[in-house]
């Protein structure tokens, strides 16, 4: 059993087996985020900004949006609490039901909305687009049909993936993305060439989304042999009616997180056909930095904190959030001013083949610029959430993220037609600032503190890093870039090089600053080794 925060001069210690769970976790998304930028590198290839692939985007964004809302990670969000409670009391049998109940449950109950959804399509996904022409949302109806089976499917890995994180287990969870990402890119790098362009090509992209998500999770599964047994069943325990009542503030909470998605693409169709692909282009290079360390901390955490909770350790929980807390804002501002000063040679070089031209990166970078000034705020306000969701209260987050919803729903329609494109990803930015600040306020009042002091440091030796950081990424890539040109292998060189120099800056800056967060990660590293 992994080692708890203690109060007093212990009180920032850590997990024994958290350094290692978030080496690997970390390790893993990264990995999977990198995949990840693979397919879309492939899919701005095939595809470019405009057609097929703007029905795409809006297509895939509602099964998303419902598996975010009934699926995966409310699922594991309401599961984990209460499965963790169970197995520290010692009911280790009730557990092992519990998780049964909650398979046999998903998958009716999944299966029967998935089904629902294809019949229904027709009527409501043309809602989803309104500024797409006739064709396209014909289109856009017909790919969400081949693609809704995935919320069953992800319903089902969400419940598998929480049992493996209660355990501690975190290797084959954080890997299922990688896989996930790889049979999309073989589908589509061996049949997408078959076709011509159109509706034939963008087909193969949804099959292989439905590969893709099949496959992560039989790859899950395997990994709970030896676990269970966990006896499949429809019984509505107490335990389960703990888990759904739960799981309606935590569906909404997260699933609000993933409308704004939808509206932001909602009014992207309202600027042009081409604004609802660059803005998830810019998107997924927004997502990169925010999942390698966002996500592994806050996801290692979750567990962690509900532990310490359920043990009644309140100074362990408020030292887990700071540390968590600070470690995320050393990260995350270096990263955000890496991508504000150089969003438009990132993505000319990750994007500009193929079908993606020109102004398609003018448009991905416009976006990437205004996404990149909310990076810090969305990634703490995911450790903040799961902190709320160990603590069992999850209305508090859901409450705010539907206030966050209207406000993101207004601020869309108040700066899109003076700011076009970049109004849009401006708006969700300001929502993350928002969101963080009254979470971070929420938290502090219902825990007594979350060692705000300790906190503000680091965002300030954060900045300071962030500002040094980004002044020699940014030399060093203009006069490698101004000596070079822009061939394909002088982008490659200027940014391997301003990266290189934004990595020892980063590390020199946090040394000469002495923060606690450099040997952290130096740690981090260990595990792997």
């Amino acid at each position: 059993m992994a080692e708890v925060s203690r109060a007093g001069a212990s009180e920032g210690a850590r997990p024994r087996g958290l350094a290692r769970s978030t080496a690997i976790f970390s390790f893993w998304t990264g990995i999977s985020r990198i995949a990840g930028l693979a397919r879309e590198i492939l899919v701005a290839a095939l595809y470019g900004t405009q057609g097929t692939i703007s029905a795409f985007v809006i297509a895939f964004q509602v099964p998303n949006l419902l598996r975010s809302l009934v699926a995966d990670s409310a699922l594991s969000a309401a599961f984990v609490p209460v499965y963790t409670e169970l197995q520290e009391k010692g009911r280790h049998k009730e557990a092992q039901r519990l998780a049964g109940a909650m398979l046999g449950i998903t998958t009716i109950g999944l299966g029967a909305l998935t089904l629902l959804a294809i019949v229904l399509a027709p009527w409501f996904m043309p809602f989803f687009a309104p500024g797409l022409s006739d064709d396209l949302i014909d289109e856009t109806v017909r790919l969400a049909r081949l693609m809704f089976p995935i919320v069953v499917l992800l319903g089902i890995t969400g419940i598998v993936v929480a049992i493996l994180q209660a355990a501690n287990d975190f290797g084959p969870t954080a890997f299922a993305p990688v896989l996930w990402n790889a049979l999309i890119i073989l589908c589509l790098a061996i049949a997408g060439p078959m076709f011509p362009d159109g509706s034939a090509r963008i087909t193969v992209y949804a099959v292989g989304i439905l590969v893709g998500t099949a496959g992560q999770l039989i790859y899950v599964a395997w990994h709970l042999r030896g676990m269970g047994p966990f006896p499949l069943s429809l019984r509505l325990s107490a335990s389960v009616k703990r888990v759904l009542m739960m799981m309606l503030p935590v569906t909404i909470g997260l699933g609000l997180i993933n409308v704004n998605l939808s509206v932001d693409a909602l009014f992207a169709t309202l600027v042009s056909e081409q604004a609802p692909r660059a803005i998830d282009a810019a998107f997924r290079l927004y997502l990169l930095p925010q999942g390698v360390f966002s996500v592994a901390i806050a996801t290692v955490l979750f567990p962690t904190i509900s532990r310490l909770v359920a043990r009644r350790d309140m100074a362990g929980v408020r030292s887990s959030i700071a540390d968590g807390m600070r470690m995320i804002f050393f990260i995350l501002l270096p990263a955000a001013v890496f991508l504000l000063l150089l969003s438009e040679p990132i993505v000319r070089l990750v994007f500009q083949y193929g079908e993606f031209n020109a102004e398609s990166t003018d448009l991905t970078s416009e976006s990437l610029l205004f996404f990149a000034l909310g990076l810090v705020f969305n990634g703490a306000s995911l450790l903040l959430v799961r902190s709320f969701f160990s603590l069992q209260e999850p209305w508090i987050p859901t409450i705010v993220a539907g206030a966050g919803v209207i406000l993101n729903a207004a601020l869309d329609f108040a700066l899109y037609r003076p700011l076009g494109i970049g109004g849009i990803p401006l708006a969700t930015s300001l929502v993350s600032l928002a969101t963080f600040l009254v979470l971070a306020f929420l938290l502090a009042r219902r825990l007594g503190g979350i060692h705000g002091e300790r906190i503000l440091d680091g965002v300030v030796r954060s900045a300071i890093v962030a500002a040094l950081t980004g002044a020699m990424a940014w030399s060093t890539w203009y006069l490698i870039d101004s000596a070079l040109g822009q061939g394909f292998l002088a982008q490659v060189i200027a940014l391997a090089a301003a990266a290189l120099a934004a990595a020892v800056a980063f590390v020199a800056a946090g040394r000469g600053l002495e923060m606690p967060e450099v040997s952290r990660l130096a740690r981090l590293a260990r595990p792997l080794r």
